[in-house]
């Protein structure tokens, strides 16, 4: 039996993973900032003895990518010196850490052609530049680590881009979305099942490193909004394509972000969801939530 520390364990992600555990038999626990403040140095080095942890999924993060530009020292505190005191305490009781970062470390770059682990990385706002330094804390602490970077996450919980969307067609008569940024939306739930499957079945074993994860397809934000408009009937809703500069934004935005997965799926191969069918599972989620 594994003791594993999830951080960040309200967001998307860490909800994700408290359902995909609830009847492990490993000892999960679940952590935020009451009751586990990760920029406290001495804070995480006792959470780690204490509880004999073993592994660490941290899925806290500072994600508020315009916020974050007039924040920048706090988005580091939490990006980045939090994640070295995570990887600095794995490291000192050999454990695991599986940290999760973001398509943002390449948003200089002008890709065509999906994004491979081992490509220069270029960030162009504090999001980014924090979350890369936060990958850069991992890999030179000297601890066994997972990095999964992941792009256009959304669920059933907290603030995303699909819930929003929801709301926006169910009560506007017209909205506009940008067409010129491409990725992948990629559904916590998957990510989560991932997260999980390798740490539970060992698959890292002798496969630490920097890996690539998303959704299977490609998309605009235009495109991810129409879908989900037309799968629950919001069809009165106009939605048009429209430019990114349409949206002044004080951090220029990934334009072409999708991942490439091949690392990901040839290490531990498994089944990665086309994204309209994890969708389609999430919208599910939405109505049964909402009719409860």
């Amino acid at each position: 039996m594994m003791n594993i520390l999830v951080t960040g364990s309200k967001g998307q992600l860490g909800t994700h993973i408290r359902l995909c555990t609830q009847h492990t038999e490993h000892q999960y626990y679940y952590t935020d900032y009451e009751e586990l403040d990760i920029t406290n140095q001495s804070a995480v080095q006792s959470f780690v003895r204490e509880h004999k942890i073993g592994v660490i999924i941290n899925c806290a993060a500072y994600t508020d990518v315009n916020k974050a530009e007039s924040d920048e020292p706090f988005a580091d505190r939490l990006n980045n010196a939090a994640v070295g005191y995570l990887a600095e305490a794995m490291a000192s009781v050999g454990g695991l850490l599986v940290h999760i970062s973001t398509d943002y470390v390449f948003g200089g770059n002008k890709n065509n052609t999906p994004c491979r682990e081992d490509e220069p990385v270029n960030p162009t706002g504090a999001y980014g530049r924090t979350k890369l330094a936060g990958e850069l804390a991992v890999r030179y602490s000297g601890c066994r680590y997972l990095i999964f970077r992941t792009a256009w996450l959304y669920s059933e919980y907290g603030k995303n881009f699909c819930k929003t969307m929801l709301n926006l067609t169910s009560s506007k008569p017209g909205i506009s979305v940008v067409f010129d940024q491409v990725g992948t939306p990629t559904y916590a739930g998957d990510l989560a099942k991932a997260i999980v499957t390798i740490v539970e079945k060992g698959l890292d074993k002798g496969h630490e490193g920097l890996y690539h994860y998303s959704n299977e397809g490609v998309c605009s934000w235009f495109d991810f909004a129409k879908i989900i408009a037309q799968k629950v009937g919001n069809t009165a809703c106009d939605i048009k394509p429209c430019h990114s500069d349409e949206f002044p934004s004080p951090v220029v935005r990934p334009s072409f972000s999708v991942l490439d997965k091949t690392l990901f799926k040839n290490t531990f191969a498994l089944d990665v969801p086309y994204w309209t069918d994890s969708l389609e599972r999430c919208l599910q989620g939405i109505k049964k939530m909402d009719n409860q």
